[in-house]
Order: structure tokens, then sequence, then C-alpha cells
């Protein structure tokens, strides 16, 4: 990928859009599960991770271009996850709820590895 004004503005408007989506489904998730537990934030870490499989499995079978591929990836999807907000959030837990804080980090770190996998495996699945 190269950093071409192109590209630059790829990422700026895939974040925008990013942005905006993780607000909306983390509130959503929030008021559908208005627990002390995270789920809004698993929940756009999981769903990121997963859409960023897919992602790669369709970027080795086909020729796209790289601007579409910068505001899907590093713009969107970027903005969509949100490890900075998962970091304080498993932090505060730790601090109160120590369980609650271990299940936290276990659920993101290996649920958005897992998800990513299924993404890209899922992909491959349904090309056949």
């Amino acid at each position: 990928m190269s950093l071409s004004w192109q590209t630059l503005v790829a990422v700026g408007c895939g974040g925008f859009l990013g942005a905006i989506a993780r607000v909306y489904i983390n509130f959503t998730v929030t008021k559908l599960l208005p627990y002390e537990f995270p789920f809004g934030i698993l929940t756009v870490n999981l769903l990121g991770s997963f859409l960023i499989g897919i992602l790669f499995a369709v970027f080795i079978h086909y020729n796209i271009n790289e601007s579409l591929k910068a505001f899907l990836t590093a713009g969107f999807l970027g903005a969509l996850t949100t490890y900075s907000t998962f970091a304080i959030e498993s932090f505060f837990l730790l601090e109160t709820a120590f369980l609650m804080g271990i299940a936290n980090m276990a659920l993101n770190l290996f649920g958005t590895i897992l998800a990513a996998g299924s993404g890209y495996k899922l992909f491959f699945f349904f090309l056949k």
C-alpha cells in the first residue's frame, strides 16, 4: 500500500464511517445488555475481526484497488474496533471485578482471533 493522497482520503473516509458504526453498535448493544461487562466493545471487536478475516480472504483471491483496501481495513475497521477502549475498560474491571476483567481480556483476545479466522475460512467455504 502506498501513502498517496488517495490512500489518506480513503482511510479518513473509512475511519469516519467506522467510528459512526462503532458508536451506534456499542450504544445499541449496551442498551440491549445493560450489564457491568462491556458487551458493546466486545461486539465491535469480534465483528471487526470477523470482517477483516473475510476481507483478507477476498484480497487474496481478487485484485482489489489499494485505496479500497485502505478504506475498508485501516479506515473503516480500524475505527470500528476499539483496542484502546478495550484496554482501559479491562484495566478498570481488573481493579473492581478482577475475574470479569480477566474474562473481558480473554474473550477479546481469543474471540477476535477466532472471529478473524472464522471470517477467513467462511469466505473459502462459500467460494467452493
